[in-house]
């Protein structure tokens, strides 16, 4: 199965409609299937007096508040509407994570074809039903939850006209970047366990092997922030993997997804020429003359593996030789 590889665009266009587009070249260049951004009215998600979180001090200061942070990183419709053609251009899929109301209903009205509930609006009930009373396909990231947080909304989702099967439920560790100790990706498994769900896992991690490994684990969607640059002024670049990280990730991935295989166990195409010589047969580790019997004084194993397997030695010992074998000559009966 194919993992959906969302390169996460978020707001590291720095309200730079050039950077944006920049962004969208540069996922399609890696190889991901879609470029994600976030559409969001400031004014109707963040407070005035709202404290910025400790990371986003750390990468923007404590000058601004965060509703002054985030209201420079808003993109207008028009925006959302070159963003979509860019993409087009570039073969890869525009996405967007919508934190209001209006902005949901202006991304279904652009061709949104599936839905993404960020972990911060995981207890938002209304937005939670309004997101999905359209059926369509929703990924909900679970950083801050609990499992009764996500039990209660996916609850809200399934009731709100979300078949459960059309729910996959991304693991995430809501810190940038997330600390290794901390990350605890085992719970992704535990997720679609007690869910029955379609499990993934957005990754704020620095580095690219905890998204592969979870690949590995069964993840069925990745979600990875980017950047053009980390030393880029805003909230999310230094959490963010540059653009040669982000196709590392995505060769990495890829690579896991054809090595995971069926999972039946046998030979496959390329060892089965490699059998005969690895392996080995039953030989005279010394000269034996007919009628002698075969005994544990005139027979080992050595390759190559073309004769009599050793396996059968139970069979050949106690039997009498047909004729004269020379030294390392291959039994046979």
């Amino acid at each position: 199965m194919k993992t959906l590889i969302i390169a996460e665009a978020g707001v590291n266009h720095n309200g730079d409609m050039e950077m944006a587009k920049q962004l969208v070249a540069s996922a399609a260049a890696a190889g991901a299937d879609l470029v994600k951004f976030q559409s969001f009215v400031a004014g109707k998600i963040i407070s005035a007096d709202a404290p910025k979180a400790e990371y986003q001090k750390h990468t923007t200061g404590n000058d601004e508040s965060q509703y002054e942070m985030v209201r420079k990183l808003e993109l207008s419709r028009r925006d959302h509407e070159i963003l979509i053609e860019e993409c087009k251009r570039h073969n890869i899929g525009f996405f967007s994570t919508a934190f209001d109301v209006d902005s949901f209903d202006m991304l279904v009205e652009l061709g949104l074809d599936q839905v993404k509930i960020p972990s911060g609006e995981l207890t938002n009930l209304p937005l939670l039903r309004h997101m999905t009373r359209l059926g369509l396909p929703v990924i909900v990231s679970t950083g801050m939850a609990s499992l009764g947080d996500i039990e209660a909304a996916l609850e809200a989702i399934i009731q709100g006209g979300t078949p459960r099967e059309l729910v996959t439920v991304l693991h995430c560790t809501t810190e940038y970047p997330a600390p290794m100790d901390e990350v605890n990706l085992r719970a992704m498994v535990a997720l679609q366990q007690a869910f029955g769900v379609n499990v993934g896992y957005s990754d704020h991690t620095r580095g690219i092997e905890i998204p592969i490994a979870a690949v590995a684990l069964g993840a069925t969607v990745i979600e990875k922030h980017f950047t053009l640059d980390r030393t880029l002024p805003g909230p999310d670049h230094q959490a963010s993997l540059e653009p040669h990280e982000l196709k590392a990730m995505v060769d990495g991935i890829r690579n896991v997804e054809r090595a995971l295989g069926d999972g039946i166990k046998r030979p496959s195409a390329s060892e089965l020429k490699n059998r005969a010589i690895a392996r080995k047969s039953l030989v005279a580790s010394r000269p034996i003359r007919a009628g002698e019997t075969f005994s544990a004084d005139n027979l080992t194993a050595k390759r190559p593996g073309t004769g009599i397997s050793p396996m059968r030695w139970d069979d050949v010992v106690g039997r009498s030789a047909r004729r004269d074998f020379e030294r390392d000559e291959l039994i046979e009966l």
